[in-house]
């Protein structure tokens, strides 16, 4: 049962007397004996009493799948849920071993376990993008140059696609609202590619579909009471795209005013197996699509294809979306092997073709080297065995949710207030409860340790428009390009301890909690109004509510 935690932020307890007939009769009788005539003195009634929301005093984010002693380490994202058997724990540090695997090119004959690299791809491990299971560090330009050219410390890539219009409802004939791939590159741009991955490899030896760089905008938000921030937007440049020559790029069809780009940045991956244990029913019911009731928030599912359906035969293979930064995919399985093959170019059991087959860069590297990278070797086995991608997902499943800091501080729950007071709870829903029961995840039974869970992830898990200042103007299945899933804010106060260089929205832009609400628009632009109306000291303590989460 999800409880939205809508309580009135102050109320008064009135003094309640009640005055007998006996007493009554009792003064008359001592004033008549000539007792004392004057009133006696009341008690003073009591301040007003702080009615503070549910969640304001919450400790335990996770409920039993909570780290109660990680708060203060930079591996505080890094803790296995403490309920687990030991044969599950187990089971969590060999996925954790895996999920810091740094892969090679193929071949190698010494470690063929580590091959498959590629032959293009942005990173060569998990922890890149998710550096200790949060964010990846924001880049940032040396101040003597204009931009930066993204290279093996880019915990950031881009999604692509042809601009095709909305997709409403899907189904097989528009192949499930799945993005129309650009020709000859896909819907991933792989920046980074093993030696010899392109035609011209001694001109450009390790670049691989294209070369990515990085600059900054920057503008000026200003309060109600005059004090100003400045904020910053990355840019990306594409440039020597490996489709045609220099003196030709503008031919090549990633350049093209069709093509679509929104940049990705990792995101923590904690807690993961507890949102995917919400029932369905429960997301669907914080759904307004049509605002119905006229507070400005209309968030909506995101209904996506679902590769573990569609490989068991299961018609239609679409789900709820619950992952990514648009709720593109349904399962922690989707998104962790997907991964897996689209950001590192590794092959496994549900996504066993290469991410650059049948392209023309992909045959001109097979041909040129004679290297059998084809995804598959010999016997048909994909580069990841598939106890290697289970033990990875496992691992994703399973890792605990931090515990809260600071849940006394006097600034921290005034901030709980300010934080339903603007109506931030409007998309970010505190209290979930997980499923109970025989509940498959990924098409694998759930861990135990995540049922019948209370947990505050302060996500309603739905897109929400959010206006032009966040827009990628990229479709991704349903969602709009001006549509974002609410992240989950447990553990974000963390995110600096992990890694002090993290920044905050979908592309690292935000420095610190305050330029991310900055940045919201759209749906959220009435809450970011409100938020800026308040005083220094009222937005320090939204902000410190924020933090202790």
């Amino acid at each position: 049962m999800i409880q939205t935690n809508h309580i009135t932020a102050i109320t008064t307890k009135q003094p309640r007397f009640l005055l007998s007939h006996c007493a009554l009769l009792l003064s008359i009788s001592l004033t008549a004996c000539g007792g004392d005539s004057r009133k006696s003195t009341e008690t003073p009634a009591p301040p007003p009493e702080t009615v503070y929301p549910d969640y304001a005093r919450a400790l335990l984010l996770g409920g039993n799948a909570t780290a109660e002693n990680a708060s203060d380490s930079g591996h505080g994202f890094s803790t296995p849920i403490p309920t687990l058997t030991e044969e599950e724990l187990t089971r969590h540090l060999t996925g954790d071993t895996h999920f810091e695997t740094s892969f090679t090119t193929a071949p190698n004959d010494a470690h063929p376990e580590l091959d498959g690299l590629g032959p293009v791809f942005n990173n060569q491990d998990c922890n890149s993008c998710h550096q200790r299971d949060g964010r990846p560090a924001t880049l940032s330009v040396p101040d003597q140059e204009k931009r930066l050219l993204l290279g093996a410390n880019a915990g950031i890539f881009l999604r692509i696609s042809l601009e095709d219009g909305q997709c409403e409802t899907p189904s097989a004939e528009n192949n499930y609202c799945q993005n129309t791939p650009v020709d000859g590159f896909g819907t991933q741009l792989f920046h980074r590619g093993v030696l010899k991955a392109r035609d011209d490899w001694q001109i450009n030896p390790f670049i691989g579909q294209a070369n990515v760089f990085l600059s900054y905008d920057y503008k000026i938000e200003t309060y109600v009471d005059g004090e100003t921030v400045t904020l910053k937007k990355p840019v990306f440049d594409i440039e020597a795209p490996y489709d045609v020559s220099i003196e030709n790029s503008l031919n090549s069809s990633l350049l093209q005013s069709n093509v679509r780009y929104s940049p990705r940045n990792g995101m923590p991956i904690f807690g993961l197996g507890l949102l995917e244990m919400i029932a369905e029913a429960d997301i669907l019911a914080l759904a307004d699509e049509n605002d119905a009731d006229q507070d400005g928030i209309s968030g909506r599912a995101n209904w996506v294809f679902d590769a573990v359906k569609d490989q068991a035969g299961e018609q239609p293979p679409v789900s709820l979306g619950r992952f990514g930064w648009k709720a593109s995919t349904p399962s922690v399985r989707v998104q962790s092997l997907g991964a897996l093959r689209g950001d590192m170019g590794i092959t496994n059991p549900l996504f066993p073709q290469e991410s650059i087959a049948n392209t023309a860069m992909h045959e001109s590297y097979l041909t040129r080297t004679g290297f059998v990278d084809t995804g598959v070797d010999e016997s048909g086995q994909t580069e990841a065995s598939t106890s290697f991608s289970d033990d990875v997902v496992f691992y994703a499943e399973t890792l605990a949710v931090p515990a809260r800091r600071n849940i006394d501080n006097e600034d921290v729950l005034k901030g709980a207030l300010l934080f339903q007071q603007v109506n931030c709870t409007g998309c970010h829903t505190p209290q979930f409860t997980t499923q109970t029961g025989d509940i498959l995840i990924g098409g694998r039974a759930a861990p135990e340790a995540i049922k019948g869970q209370t947990i505050y992830p302060f996500t309603d898990m739905l897109l929400h428009d959010m206006g032009e200042g966040l827009a990628d103007n990229r479709r991704d299945f349903m969602a709009t390009g001006n549509e974002w899933k609410t992240r989950p804010l447990w553990g974000i106060g963390l995110t600096k301890t992990v890694n002090p260089a993290a920044g905050f929205l979908h592309d690292g832009r935000a420095d610190n909690i305050e330029e991310a609400i900055l940045w919201h628009g759209g749906e959220a632009q009435n809450s970011k109004e409100g938020f800026m109306a308040l005083t220094k000291t009222e937005r320090a303590s939204l902000v410190a509510f924020v933090m202790s989460l």
